[in-house]
């Protein structure tokens, strides 16, 4: 898969315009000054999150025996799940009621920012690369308009409105719809091929050879 075009899979699956609601109602309490040095500071502490997934995911996945199909088909399954949520969002969820304290960490590093979907393509990609600082570059890439987006939410919400923010997530819904099941069917057939490619093999050598 191309730079760009996995900097871009993974910044829509960071989902930074989805998230804008969820950023401004948590952080609706505190002046602009201090919702971005809170916004920073958790967007840091995602980048670090990919980064160490990018560097010794593969690493815990070989420790685990889990191999790169499977990994491949868990991330598609779940990229999936994720883009029904965007397309169908869930509008039965309460932000406000997190809003008592500073939020550190969770909910917005994680699972907001950093999440499953996130960490899964990371380590896909990673897979897919076989070069850790290509796949640190892919993150940055994607990193960075995240961050900006999320610095302007407040902005943006006010520019968007509710329904340019729901049609601008459910076209991303859509994408990462398409890329999940490209991520899902390459993982079967790669587990497919080291399944029975052995097997053919082995039946392949055993045939006899006929002589005319």
């Amino acid at each position: 898969m191309p730079f760009f075009a996995s900097a871009l899979s993974l910044f829509l699956v960071l989902n930074s315009i989805g998230n804008i609601p969820l950023f401004v109602a948590l952080l609706s309490k505190y002046n602009s000054d201090r919702q971005r040095q809170i916004i920073l500071r958790e967007l840091l502490i995602a980048l670090g999150i990919l980064l160490s997934f990018n560097y010794f995911g593969n690493v815990i996945m070989e420790l685990l025996g889990i191999s790169q199909p499977i990994i491949g088909i868990a991330g598609g399954i779940l990229l999936f799940i994720i883009a029904m949520g965007m397309i169908f969002p869930h509008t039965g969820d309460k932000p406000e009621d997190a809003r008592h304290q500073e939020p550190f960490i969770v909910p917005l590093a994680i699972p907001l920012v950093a999440g499953p979907g996130g960490i899964a393509a990371v380590m896909v990609y990673s897979e897919q690369f076989h070069h850790v600082w290509l796949m640190a570059g892919i993150i940055l890439t994607a990193w960075i308009p995240t961050l900006i987006i999320l610095l302007l939410s407040s902005n943006i919400k006010k520019f968007l409105g509710q329904k340019g923010l729901l049609a601008c997530q459910k076209l991303g819904g859509m994408i990462i719809c398409l890329l999940a099941i490209q991520m899902l069917t390459s993982g079967a057939m790669a587990l497919l091929k080291e399944t029975f490619a052995p097997i053919v093999n082995k039946e392949a050598v055993s045939l006899p050879t006929i002589h005319k």
